[in-house]
């Protein structure tokens, strides 16, 4: 039996994007390799460094260089990057879309909270058919400030008329465990997350799932 929303634990479900419904790191660690090659012949940098920006606006990914290098990767990568989006190259993780409806039917509100432009997420989500699906879209240009600052989450609370305590999010990163810590929401994250998990499980997640659909369970106060 389907419970009614007044008795889940959560109203609410947030996302973070990248590596966490779409698998797209290797994607973006392949762009910025390309953009560093594109700008400066060779990169410089481990794909684990590469890696360890995801989540944070692309400013930050190129900030340790000079004005004019890093405005050039910046170009250099966005052009890359659409091009990607746009060829359809971005799949979402198993079980991610049965997961997604299964809590829409369940009447709990989702959405997406990503430092990522407005118009990257646009063309992924138009590509998987999800342009109306949820409820809230939370992106770089929404907000001064990102992850791990608290005012993204604090941004989609107000929008959507929920406490904190209402309100779920899932990461694969530190920035998205301390964002929501930061806010007084409580997290979850992802096993099959491919970034850096050093330290992660010492910031003591509220949850870890390792399967997309143990989200509904923890929804609905079942045993993990």
């Amino acid at each position: 039996m389907t419970k009614k929303t007044g008795d889940l634990k959560y109203k609410c479900v947030l996302y973070d994007f990248d590596g966490t419904l779409a698998d797209s790191v290797p994607v973006i660690v392949l762009n910025q390799r390309m953009a560093y090659e594109e700008v400066m012949g060779y990169c410089p940098r481990t794909d684990e460094d590469l890696k360890s920006y995801i989540g944070l606006p692309l400013t930050d990914t190129f900030a340790m260089h000079d004005e004019v290098t890093q405005k050039k990767l910046l170009e250099s990568y966005q052009k890359i990057n659409l091009d990607m989006l746009r060829k359809d190259m971005i799949p979402f993780f198993d079980g991610v879309e049965e997961e997604l409806l299964k809590l829409k039917k369940m009447g709990v509100l989702q959405g997406i909270i990503s430092a990522k432009r407005r118009v990257s997420l646009g063309i992924t989500l138009e590509n998987k058919g999800y342009s109306d699906f949820f409820d809230i879209l939370v992106t770089k240009e929404d907000t001064k400030k990102h992850k791990p600052d608290p005012e993204p989450f604090y941004y989609s609370c107000r929008k959507l008329g929920l406490k904190p305590s209402e309100v779920i999010y899932v990461g694969d990163a530190k920035g998205d465990i301390l964002g929501a810590q930061n806010a007084g929401i409580d997290s979850v994250f992802v096993e099959w997350s491919m970034m850096p998990k050093d330290g992660i499980f010492d910031l003591k997640p509220t949850y870890v799932i390792k399967e997309m659909k143990e989200l509904s369970c923890i929804i609905t106060n079942c045993e993990l």
